[in-house]
């Protein structure tokens, strides 16, 4: 068994979209309709990983609730991986990313965690 997808709940899927691929970087996989909402997955071609991350609209009030609710309380819905935290921090700063936590050196772990203007919070992980 193997994780092939994870959801991330947006408020807008077209902004989400042009976030997800001009800032940080994923590509389109999918971009299909479906109903009024799209199905829209990306990935991130650099990296062997080919975990699709799906930009779900967060139509429903329990998807609202739970998005709010974490975002509120400061616990990032999803967590990236980077090999150089320092300088993807420094790069992602350039491009506008709002910081809520800048990079913090744990036992063998640096972490930072970024809003994506989506009503997200994204931690971002390297391993030492």
């Amino acid at each position: 068994m193997r994780v092939i997808a994870t959801s991330i709940f947006v408020e807008d899927q077209d902004k989400a979209k042009q976030f997800y691929t001009d800032v940080l970087g994923f590509e389109v996989k999918h971009d299909l309709p479906m109903g009024e909402f799209r199905w829209l997955a990306l990935v991130d071609n650099s990296s062997d990983n080919q975990v699709e991350v799906i930009l779900e609209p967060n139509n429903h009030k329990v998807a609202k609730d739970y998005q709010k609710g974490l975002y509120e309380a400061g616990i990032p819905v999803t967590m990236f991986g980077t090999d150089d935290l320092n300088k993807e921090v420094d790069e992602l700063k350039d491009k506008g990313v709002k910081f809520q936590t800048e990079p913090v050196d744990m036992d063998g772990f640096k972490f930072a965690i970024f809003d994506d203007s989506c009503g997200n919070l994204i931690q971002l992980l390297q391993q030492n």
